[in-house]
């Protein structure tokens, strides 16, 4: 049946000995699964979701049900005083904007400790100059490198001791760069390194990616605030956009008011008909996260097999639902990216290519074949056009899908 897809005989042999082969790694992921699937459960279940909860809201969204529904399922998911979901948030990069925005005053400074953050940050933060970024508004902004895959403790504590920091920052998926994500113990045991130097530090966690990938969430291990993005991980492929926010009660009452304005906060906001496709979502999640993982899982010994360099390798613990394929080679980069693009259900027959993309500095090549629109919990393939030629695998809705996309794309490279 698989050459209906053009798949050979010798991917089909390779992917087999593959599979058998990551079978303990998918037992532990399955089984994370189920434990991800009781929390989402006990959530709905104290809440209350009912179908009065899918009813919309149009202009202002006063007294939105299902709105203020979904924002405590979402914090008593993640272990949350308090937590701002909402579709207003055009993306991940959009809340964490907000965020900053919100937590930050003239003359305040930023630090972020997992070295440089994020491309489409560079012009929130002023790393490059844009009129509109924190820097412009007098906001303060360091940041300290990770030292093989950790954070420089010393060089944190050195630097807490003579600065008054007002927010660290920490990005735990590792965004286009070959560091690794970093894992929830790691992030522990930083956090209290820093919460015994200095305990008013806000300490804000980029988590997207990273939800439901292990059994606790940054904000159960002290992290103050947490941002994530709706077509990852929690929209679990059925929210067609939306961002989320969520941690200590008093720093989302200032996320609320400047994500909308300050004295109305989070008591306005149309739900426009999304809160049905919000609650599926966050349900069909922890399902979504581990075929995602299991592609992933699949993909990293396949291409280990085949000989190429891969971060994480299909045994090593994962903090987030991206695979690193490491080509140093452009064209086997954009051939693997055609070939996710040719196994994806939406454009199949897209050819894509690498070009400018808002918010980057390199070209960037994408295959995209999704539902909604840039969604990274679907089957996708991304990567910047400079050395050393990494795709940043991520997503899959289900493991069958992820499993033909992905012998699509070997397909293309043996």
């Amino acid at each position: 049946m698989y050459q209906e897809l053009g798949i050979s005989e010798k991917v089909i042999s390779l992917f087999d000995k593959c599979e058998k082969e990551c079978q303990e790694e998918f037992n532990k992921i399955d089984e994370n699964s189920t434990l991800s699937s009781l929390k989402v459960l006990n959530a709905f279940h104290k809440n209350n979701v009912s179908e009065s909860c899918f009813n919309e809201t149009t202009g202002y969204g006063y007294n939105d049900l299902g709105r203020d529904t979904i924002e405590n399922v979402f914090k008593d998911i993640l272990g949350a005083e308090d937590a701002l979901v909402r579709n207003q948030f055009i993306s991940g990069s959009h809340a964490l904007n907000v965020c900053f925005f919100a937590l930050l005053r003239p003359n305040d400074l930023l630090l972020s400790i997992s070295g440089t953050p994020y491309d489409t940050l560079h012009e929130v933060i002023g790393i490059k100059d844009n009129n509109s970024s924190l820097k412009s508004f007098g906001i303060k902004y360091h940041e300290i490198d990770l030292i093989d895959n950790d954070f420089d403790y010393k060089k944190i504590e050195e630097y807490l001791l003579k600065n008054k920091v007002k927010v660290i920052e920490i990005q735990r998926s590792k965004g286009y760069s070959t560091r690794k994500s970093i894992t929830i113990d790691k992030l522990s045991k930083v956090i209290k390194k820093i919460k015994s130097i200095d305990k008013d530090v806000i300490i804000m966690v980029d988590n997207c990616y990273c939800e439901f990938v292990n059994k606790k969430e940054p904000l159960e291990v002290g992290a103050d605030i947490i941002v994530g993005s709706l077509i990852k991980n929690l929209g679990g492929g059925i929210a067609p956009n939306g961002a989320y926010i969520a941690g200590r009660h008093d720093l989302i009452e200032l996320c609320a008011e400047r994500l909308t304005l300050p004295g109305e906060g989070r008591e306005v906001g149309p739900s426009l008909g999304i809160n049905k496709q919000l609650l599926q979502g966050i349900y069909m999640a922890p399902n979504a996260v581990a075929a995602s993982l299991k592609t992933a899982v699949l993909a990293s010994r396949v291409l280990e097999e085949l000989g190429y360099d891969l971060d994480p390798k299909y045994d090593e613990e994962r903090a987030d639902i991206v695979q690193n394929i490491i080509f140093h080679d452009r064209e086997k980069l954009i051939e693997f990216t055609r070939g996710i693009q040719e196994g994806s259900a939406i454009d199949s027959k897209a050819i894509v290519e690498p070009g400018d993309m808002p918010g980057y500095d390199d070209q960037i090549i994408m295959a995209s074949g999704s539902f909604t629109q840039g969604s990274s919990i679907e089957l996708s393939c991304d990567g910047p056009i400079r050395e050393p030629y990494v795709a940043y695998l991520q997503g899959s809705l289900t493991y069958p899908y992820g499993k033909l996309g992905l012998m699509k794309a070997i397909e293309k490279i043996v």
